[in-house]
């Protein structure tokens, strides 16, 4: 039985538009592992590109002997289709043992050499320690005492620099120094990678694992968590920022300093101290005063020093700073419609302050929420 010869093209003429539109972006991430900026990403790039070509090859060779071998001994009336039978050829079958034993030997030996390159930690006095915290959904970054860290104002009877600095979202680092990261989990299994940098590394529960980044110049390169961890894996996104020494040392001197809101010019404001502590409980995840505390949500003392937040998916400005504080849950989805009602209720995420409000809690007003943004972003 024949059929027109449309129903056997139309099939691959769509499947070829369909690959095709799947290579093209509308937009760029800027997350690609063949654009190395950093050590241990080019020597990843350096394994990867050889090794592309030779799968490339054989993959080549494979698809051309199956469709020479699908034409040559296809049906037709009068001629037989069966290929000559090569069972029992020793030649042969040594060939097609070997060889690909070969190939797998000259891939595994780089392969493994170069793993192992990767695992090695830095040491040294000039290499930068931070640890590395994933949370659903967004990363907590500590960096410890380091010699070229510069003293500053004295904040809570600690100096900064003696303990660690804690900030998310946005981790900066000095161009050309290896930066040992050690990596924990607070709830579920998440993955770190920062393709232009280095390759991924899970981050477990109840295990620190380690990882090196290094950038070659300065530069914003983008992260994001490599393994689903739940409803927002998504947007569970973060950048490295690579500077020179000198304005990476600025940065770390002003992130362990006062904070810039008003917090850090007078006594704690009345109105500003009892939205954030009393009326919404925003102190119960967060903390606006002290740079070298770890809490349950993001350290928001030095919010305004960073250009993301929201795990990296928003554009830190007023606007969309409010829309967020006054319901977080519109933008990234979240398992916090009972945060506001007391234990044993659980939640993950940051609820909404205009939605589901629970009875005998107050709603949030709009001018309640630019008082909180004018505060967080050291606005008038």
């Amino acid at each position: 039985m024949r059929h027109p010869k449309w129903r056997t093209g139309a099939p691959v003429l769509l499947a070829g538009i369909a690959l095709a539109l799947a290579g093209c972006g509308g937009s760029d991430n800027h997350q690609n592992t063949l654009k190395p900026h950093g050590t241990d990403a080019g020597k990843i790039k350096d394994l990867f590109v050889p090794i592309l070509f030779v799968a490339i090859i054989i993959g080549v060779l494979v698809l051309g002997a199956t469709i020479y071998a699908a034409i040559r001994f296809r049906h037709r009336e009068g001629h037989p289709d069966n290929p000559k039978q090569v069972h029992g050829n020793t030649t042969l079958e040594i060939g097609w043992t070997i060889i690909p034993a070969l190939i797998l030997a000259v891939v595994a030996i780089p392969t493994v050499s170069t793993i192992w390159d990767l695992a090695e930690r830095p040491t040294g006095p000039k290499v930068l320690q931070v640890d590395v915290t994933g949370k659903q959904w967004w990363w907590q970054f500590g960096l410890p005492k380091q010699p070229m860290v510069p003293q500053a104002t004295a904040l809570d009877a600690k100096k900064p620099g003696t303990g660690p600095i804690i900030t998310s979202t946005e981790l900066h680092i000095p161009v050309g120094t290896k930066v040992d990261l050690s990596l924990h989990a607070f709830d579920v299994i998440h993955s770190f990678w920062v393709p232009s940098l280095s390759g991924k590394k899970d981050v477990m529960p109840a295990r620190t694992n380690h990882l090196t980044i290094e950038a070659n110049q300065p530069g914003i390169y983008r992260g994001a968590c490599a393994e689903y961890c739940g409803l927002s894996h998504a947007d569970m996104r973060f950048r490295v920022v690579a500077e020179p020494m000198a304005k990476w040392k600025a940065w770390v001197a002003r992130i362990s300093g006062p904070p810039l809101g008003a917090y850090g010019t007078a006594a704690k404001p009345t109105d500003v101290y009892t939205l954030t502590s009393k009326t919404y409980g925003c102190t119960n995840c967060h903390t606006f005063t002290d740079p070298h505390l770890a809490t349950y949500g993001p350290n928001l003392t030095h919010l305004a020093s960073r250009s993301t937040f929201a795990g990296g998916t928003l554009e830190l400005n007023h606007k969309n700073l409010k829309a967020w504080i006054m319901n977080a849950p519109k933008f990234i989805s979240m398992e916090s419609k009972d945060c506001r009602l007391p234990p044993p209720a659980t939640c993950v995420g940051m609820p909404s302050f205009t939605k589901n409000t629970p009875k005998g809690q107050k709603t949030m007003t709009s001018e309640d929420a630019d008082t909180i943004v004018n505060f967080l972003l050291g606005e008038k």
